[in-house]
């Protein structure tokens, strides 16, 4: 069997170079007459020749573009709604997943959690039926309100239907951009007993 060879350090090797999108057009000379206006060292009266305006200006747009891409994108509202909608109908079907037949269903005590992710708190406060981005970082919903805001919530086992029962905690973390939800569901016939 052949020696093992270790593999060489990468030292001498460059770093990666970041990816660009485009190459900036060359705008030195529209960047010296800025200067020059500015510094008030223009030729003669400080007009600027025909050429030279047509220049500036599209260096002024080509500024422009650049700022504005910089700038994130504004959703429209059905934006939001569709993208709230597709994060209810995540966050539904993962705790129906989880909804399965316990002993401690017998009591309502079986838990569930749901761990996702929403960087975006309008879409979170749309998908919670809120008016504006939510400010807590935690709420408590009754498993009723909870179910107004996402729909109703059930599963089928053992010949009985499972339901959410209790309290339904939603922690978010916007800077993070990440939620949490957590409840206990049970059968009710037999948790009524």
């Amino acid at each position: 069997m052949p020696a093992a060879t270790k593999r060489k350090s990468d030292e001498g090797a460059a770093a990666p170079r970041a990816k660009r999108s485009k190459a900036a057009p060359d705008f030195s000379d529209a960047k010296d007459m800025v200067d020059a206006l500015l510094d008030g060292d223009s030729d003669g009266d400080g007009t600027l020749s025909a050429p030279e305006a047509c220049r500036l200006a599209e260096y002024v747009r080509w500024l422009e573009r650049e700022v504005a891409a910089t700038k994130p994108k504004q959703k429209s509202s059905e934006d939001i709604r569709a993208a709230a909608d597709k994060l209810c109908n995540a966050c539904v079907s993962g705790i129906k997943k989880q909804m399965a037949w316990k002993p401690s269903c017998k009591t309502g005590g079986a838990k569930w959690s749901y761990d996702g992710v929403c960087a975006d708190p309008t879409v979170f406060g749309a998908m919670l039926r809120l008016v504006a981005a939510p400010k807590w970082k935690m709420h408590k919903y009754t498993a009723e309100e909870f179910q107004d805001v996402m729909g109703d919530i059930s599963s089928s086992a053992r010949y009985d239907d499972l339901r959410l029962m209790g309290n339904v905690t939603v922690r978010y973390q916007p800077d993070e951009g990440t939620f949490k939800m957590s409840g206990s569901y049970g059968a009710p016939r037999h948790a009524n007993k």
